[in-house]
């Protein structure tokens, strides 16, 4: 059984405001806890990727969300 879009679209957003809110509590714990090097290249290339790497697993519940229902004719 499929949840139905409206729910799906529901979870999915709760479970993205979640992931996002953890997810920047790491990076920034990361970014202010002196594991960072004093290099500016490396602080952009530090911001640069994890200011990218969350569009992957929110990529991934927008796709689950955006699922089409299944009807009787899919089925069969």
């Amino acid at each position: 059984m499929r949840l139905p879009v409206r729910l799906r679209k529901f979870i999915g957003m709760l479970l993205l405001l979640i992931v996002l809110f953890f997810y920047a509590m790491i990076v920034m714990t990361i970014a202010v806890s002196g594991w960072m090097p004093a290099n500016g290249f490396i602080e952009f290339m530090f911001y640069l990727i994890t200011g990218l790497a969350w569009t992957f697993p929110a990529g991934i519940i927008i796709w689950w969300m955006q699922k089409p229902e299944k009807t009787d004719r899919d089925v069969a």
